[in-house]
């Protein structure tokens, strides 16, 4: 079977999704916007850069690119502090994932699965 591309955009799903996994919140919740500052003050984790990448199942110059991307995004903010990265996702980066996830399972749906054929779905992968 031949191996199924993934988009940038995909792995940009793939990213914020395991960083709003961290933060234990239900993504399609009622007044999230409004409840989302006091969340990420309260609790902000953040995900060393490897966990990223081996979420996206993706090679260290993948994940950079993916990062970096996500990170001009405004997205997420990247932490270094000579040793590791450290990955925490921001107001518009739950947002954003909230607001397209919908759309990147509708254009993505098969390779989604895929990407998981190993392990459970994840939560946010909500269809119909």
């Amino acid at each position: 079977m031949p191996k199924k591309y993934k988009s940038p955009e995909l792995y940009m799903c793939l990213a914020l999704n395991r960083l709003v996994i961290e933060l234990d919140v239900d993504l399609y919740q009622d007044d999230l916007e409004d409840k989302l500052d006091e969340m990420l003050k309260n609790k902000r984790p953040t995900l060393p850069k490897s966990e990223i990448s081996y979420e996206i199942k993706s090679n260290h110059q993948m994940t950079n690119k993916i990062l970096g991307k996500l990170e001009d995004m405004g997205l997420i903010e990247i932490e270094f502090d000579g040793k590791t990265y450290s990955i925490a996702i921001t107001r518009e980066g739950v947002l954003y994932i909230r607001k397209f996830n919908e759309f990147y399972i509708s254009m993505y749906e098969d390779i989604i699965r895929d990407h998981y054929r190993y392990r459970p779905m994840p939560g946010w992968f909500r269809t119909g």
